[in-house]
């Protein structure tokens, strides 16, 4: 699903590429919903619908449809309708014969029409007449004319808990239960023409997701995601992706995910998945006999999951399963489900989602690695004194191994500056003076050379583009070359003290050894005295399901002597196994280095002075070219020579407090600042140009959210400077609302003659004249 304008969205209203063009911002202020804020909403009352689970929700404009379920006794098959807006139940119109009354059936909107197929009916209180379906049947939203699709040819098995959604104008179904096994077939059917309308069995490849049923799909980037669900005994927490234009699935693995990132949710069935923007949100189901109410998130883009924190003003659900989701604009909307002690539901809950344009910092550093403009490093590497160019602040800022060298380097070159300037000027007294280091014209300094015997340049590489995107690229699954390419990347981790590398490399070698390239890499462990992979890969040989097949080819006949021996005796009998309670040391992420690195820990390596309103502030080129377009402009055409830059945005000039917000952004991606600095950062994305809107996403939010009677005559101010002319509204109404506690507030006092004037305008215009009539006859 795109991302639409919504509610949290930012919309600024001028001319981007008008430096001076702040002096127009407008922020569309108004009163929005706290975003990630549970809101419990009118349940259902029992005169219009019974509490239910199994069933089915659909969105249509700005209500929610339910349809069947059942109510703890019966099957049901009412269609109710919840006004988003008016936040009203009703019973929906309906003509027509409606489906059977059923449960875990699927329904999907097509255009003006609701679409349910399947389920299973029959009489649960008397257990008589059971059954699963496979039938079609539209609902029309405008005349509430309900009709059965009959569909000629072969059709889908009848199922329930089966998956269905709607894409390129067709209806697919996945998966599910007929009644004696579990299913994964997919079948699908257009829905544009009833007259010709057939199912179709689609030839599915690739890594075709078990039989499974009670699971949610969604569809998020033109494919459609499957995650967890009943699959026997091995139900599983995997998370498939299918291309809809392939018929191609993907298990999306979870081996670059480190430890102590947040892990995918636990296993589950019964439970909701809705996609947003970019995300995808897992709500509720039973995981391992508990009932959790935490919300998941999957970004699809980055491919990591996070656990939503809520606001604190959140109404929250409780946990729950066979409950139903839908999404109205900016927010979802969650209805019934079975509840604690088998109890049936009839609440409402809506969540609003937060839709900030997604963190660049990661990729904006790898442009930098790719590109690699302004370099200032030159790392020889190994035996044959391979080259590698980088970066001074990126590579210092990650490795403290590597910072000693550059050090040492430093200081070398320093020396041997220093020993020739005095041979010159013993060789011309009076002649032109070296112009020191932080003073040079840009790109008149040569290089830094660094000299690492210990490695090789293909691993440096790979070491490199880990210090700047904290990632490294995933090995193809069974390719020997490249899992002994991250074995050498270990080693150089292991070398330089980089945990976080060493334990990605780690992970991504055990999730990649298999039985063609298990040898390969034991011997290769073995070599490198790699005693942590050396001990998967001879564990991995000798189980039960493995040995046979591993014995038996060619690679272990050329093994050496001592690694044959080693895996017949670790067969024969096996080590006992050793727990340690040790926490894993997950070493320390790029946010965390670079957050440092401004903080004070960059300051030697400083090579630009920022200036603002005359005050110096140390910064580093790289990274301020890396992040901002404006800056890399600057720094390749036209480079101040005494190597200071004013720092304003347009005509303005921001506080410090808002200047360090924004080196805190341009740094380590932080988008934490006090909401007057927003004011002053709103058009920062633009005259800077950063690689999206996600600043201004977040100024705008914490404009909206935090504006208080405490802070509010910093925001005035802010405001006034900024000539955001709708905040300072804003702010002006809070203050003569809030009069009597604004006047105790000692900022009061620094305010400027023309902002007390401003305030006591406001204030004359607030009293109304009866109150002027009572004042003067009080006088």
């Amino acid at each position: 699903m795109s991302c639409k304008s919504t509610k949290v969205a930012p919309s600024v209203d001028f001319d981007h590429s008008c430096s001076d063009s702040v002096e127009y911002l407008t922020l569309n202020f108004g009163p929005f919903e706290t975003v990630h804020r549970w809101r419990r909403l009118p349940p259902c009352d029992e005169f219009v619908g019974a509490r239910r689970s199994k069933h089915t929700v659909v969105a249509y404009r700005d209500a929610i449809y339910v349809f069947g379920g059942d109510n703890g006794k019966n099957m049901l098959n009412d269609l109710l309708r919840f006004d988003v807006k008016d936040c009203s139940w009703c019973r929906a119109f309906t003509t027509g014969t409606p489906p059977a009354p059923r449960y875990h059936h699927s329904a999907v909107v097509y255009g003006s029409s609701m679409f349910v197929f399947g389920g299973y009916t029959g009489d649960i209180y008397s257990n008589s007449n059971l059954k699963n379906k496979n039938d079609l049947f539209e609902y029309k939203f405008a005349t509430g004319q309900w009709t059965e699709w009959k569909v000629e040819g072969s059709l889908p098995v009848a199922r329930s808990a089966h998956g269905a959604t709607v894409y390129n104008d067709k209806l697919w179904i996945f998966a599910g239960y007929d009644g004696n096994a579990r299913l994964n077939d997919m079948w699908t059917i257009s829905l544009q023409d009833r007259e010709h309308a057939c199912w179709e069995e689609i030839d599915q490849s690739g890594e075709i997701p078990p039989s499974c049923c009670n699971f949610p799909v969604a569809v998020c980037r033109d494919k459609m995601f499957v995650f967890s669900g009943q699959s026997g005994a091995k139900i599983t927490n995997n998370l498939f992706q299918f291309e809809f234009k392939g018929h191609m699935w993907t298990r999306i693995p979870t081996e670059h995910l480190l430890r102590g990132s947040p892990p995918p949710p636990q296993r589950r069935y019964g439970h909701t998945m809705v996609a947003f923007d970019r995300h995808l949100y897992v709500f509720g189901g039973a995981a391992d006999n508990t009932l959790p109410n935490e919300l998941h998130c999957y970004d699809v883009d980055s491919q990591t999951w996070e656990v939503i924190q809520p606001s604190l003003d959140s109404e929250m659900p409780s946990g729950r399963l066979f409950h139903a989701a839908a999404v109205i604009q900016d927010a979802m909307y969650i209805f019934g489900g079975t509840v604690d002690n088998n109890v049936r539901s009839g609440e409402m809950y809506r969540f609003q989602f937060s839709c900030y344009p997604k963190c660049t910092l990661h990729e904006d550093y790898g442009k930098l690695w790719e590109n690699r403009q302004f370099c200032d490093v030159e790392f020889i590497l190994g035996e044959r004194e391979e080259r590698v160019l980088g970066h001074i602040a990126i590579v210092t800022a990650r490795c403290q191994w590597l910072r000693k060298k550059i050090l040492q380097a430093r200081d070398r070159q320093r020396q041997s500056k220093q020993e020739s300037s005095e041979e010159s000027d013993e060789g011309a007294a009076g002649g032109p003076k070296d112009i020191p280091t932080g003073n040079r014209p840009s790109g008149s300094q040569p290089l830094l050379e660094v000299s690492i015997r210990e490695a090789e340049a293909q691993p440096f590489e790979v070491l490199m583009q880990f210090l700047y995107t904290d990632k490294i690229q995933y090995p193809r699954r069974g390719h020997v070359q490249d899992v002994l390419l991250i074995m050498d990347v270990y080693k150089l981790a292991l070398s330089f003290k980089l945990s976080r590398l060493e334990q990605l490399c780690v992970q991504y070698i055990e999730a990649s050894v298999d039985l063609q390239n298990v040898l390969s890499v034991c011997e290769n462990a073995n070599k490198l005295q790699l005693d942590q992979l050396k001990e998967h890969c001879l564990n991995f040989v000798v189980k039960e399901s493995h040995f046979n097949q591993v014995i038996m080819t060619k690679e272990f006949e050329r093994l050496s002597t001592p690694l044959i021996v080693e895996i017949v005796r670790r067969k024969q009998q096996p080590p006992p196994r050793v727990y340690s309670d040790q926490p894993v040391d997950i070493g320390t992420s790029l946010v965390q280095d670079m957050k440092a690195y401004l903080e004070g820990g960059g300051l030697e390596f400083c090579d630009i002075i920022l200036l603002l309103d005359g005050h110096p502030r140390p910064a580093h080129k790289a990274i301020l070219a890396a992040r901002s377009s404006y800056f890399e402009a600057m720094f390749r055409s036209f480079m101040p020579e005494d190597g200071q830059v004013n720092i304003s945005i347009g005509e303005m000039v921001p506080s410090k407090q808002a200047f360090e917000s924004m080196l805190r952004y341009i740094y380590y991606g932080d988008v934490n600042m006090p909401p007057e600095d927003s004011l002053y950062l709103f058009a920062a994305p633009y005259y800077y140009g950063f690689s999206n809107n996600r600043l201004q996403a977040y100024c705008k939010q914490n404009l909206e959210m935090n504006v208080t009677v405490e802070n509010v005559l910093q925001i005035l101010e802010a405001a006034d400077k900024t000539q955001a002319l709708d905040m300072k509204k804003h702010c002006l109404h809070i203050i003569v609302h809030q009069f009597i506690k604004v006047s105790k507030l000692p900022n009061l006092r620094s305010l400027s003659q023309l902002l007390l004037l401003d305030i006591i305008e406001s204030l004359a215009t607030h009293i109304s004249d009866k109150q002027c009539a009572e004042m003067g006859s009080d006088i």
